[in-house]
């Protein structure tokens, strides 16, 4: 394990100087960033960006205010957008193992600070290894939210880091993060090959592995954001992987108490009366439930609990109560990528 440490850490600390270097397209974000996250990106300094490696969007909304922790930092990214929207009475902590990434990180938090017009800065970087992060002095229960790009499938002991995240959390905080997934289980021999393993694709989970890993953590019902199959852009390396297809998969895990193995009817419904800025006509709950302002829609008990019990609470209307099981909610949850939509592998540009 710790060979596989040394591996990741001399790959993304001297082998890759920028996005130029990847060897495939795994670590490349698909997906065009809403107005509110392009303009807090535009802001961040040229070389982070540069040496910045993801495969998705991580920053949710509704996020002012929020502590957050981002494991597998790398250039601090995702970190300085998050420094930027959380405010100054926000904070942002960013975990990673690689000096030379860390040394970009740390080298523009006083030109971010600056930047941002705050007093003093809302945001460190931390060295460590997410499969640790019992050694970091993190006080447990006590973030908003934690995040992750295109990281977890680097990690060996992925059961490990779920289970910390879900005690790093709050109650009623979330887990939101992109990463890489695959139909089928890796063989040994493709996770021992160091470039498929850096790019991220040898490491890359199982989904079925995934949902079992999560709910053991306490993850009781995994919700899919968004979901696109990803190209290889490697002739030599495609031919090595064969049949494997990867899958770019964004996901938020949210630790509340109560939520049910399957969406269960209660006769509930919501109705989103906006106010969060830039989602303030609609709120994309998952890649299932998207909320209008002003229409009142039904609900499962568990998508009732994930607005009522989470920081989206003041910002929806709630009837019904919990009195009469109606049975299964049929259509709902939406934990399962890219089994039912299929499709061609999209081509990938990154951020």
């Amino acid at each position: 394990m710790k060979d596989k440490h040394k591996e990741v850490a001399e790959y993304y600390g001297t082998e890759l100087q920028s996005t130029s270097d990847l060897k495939t397209d795994a670590c490349c974000t698909i997906s065009r960033p809403p107005n509110y996250i392009s303009a807090a990106m535009s802001k961040v300094a040229d070389e982070v960006v540069a040496k910045y490696y993801g495969c998705g969007l991580v920053i949710a909304d509704a996020i002012k205010g929020m502590r957050i922790l981002d494991l597998g930092s790398g250039s601090g990214r995702d970190c300085y957008i998050a420094s930027n929207l959380v405010g100054e009475d926000g904070y942002v902590i960013g975990v990673d193992m690689t000096d030379e990434q860390l040394a970009v990180a740390n080298k523009y938090i006083d030109y971010h600070t600056e930047l941002y017009g705050y007093k003093k800065p809302n945001i460190e970087f931390v060295k460590g290894n997410i499969e640790n992060l019992g050694d970091l002095n993190l006080e447990p229960g006590s973030f908003d939210l934690i995040i992750s790009n295109c990281v977890l499938n680097l990690v060996m002991d992925k059961q490990k880091v779920f289970k910390d995240v879900f005690d790093l959390l709050k109650p009623g905080g979330e887990m939101y993060f992109s990463d890489v997934y695959t139909n089928r289980r890796v063989p040994q021999h493709l996770q021992d090959n160091k470039v498929l393993w850096g790019e991220c694709l040898s490491g890359a989970l199982y989904w079925n592995d995934f949902l079992n890993y999560a709910k053991k953590a306490g993850f009781t019902d995994p919700r899919v954001v968004e979901d696109k199959p990803i190209g290889v852009g490697n002739d030599e390396l495609e031919a090595l992987l064969g049949d494997i297809e990867f899958y770019s998969v964004t996901y938020r895990l949210w630790k509340i108490e109560g939520l049910e193995s399957d969406c269960e009817d209660y006769g509930q419904a919501v109705m989103y009366k906006g106010g969060i800025p830039e989602n303030d006509t609609s709120l994309i709950l998952d890649d299932h439930h998207v909320f209008p302002k002003g229409k009142i829609e039904s609900v499962c008990g568990n998508t009732y609990r994930m607005l009522h019990d989470t920081r989206y609470h003041k910002y929806f209307e709630f009837y019904g109560t919990w009195d009469t099981h109606y049975g299964i909610y049929e259509g709902c949850g939406g934990n399962i990528p890219f089994t039912a939509t299929g499709g061609e592998s999209t081509a990938s540009s990154c951020c």
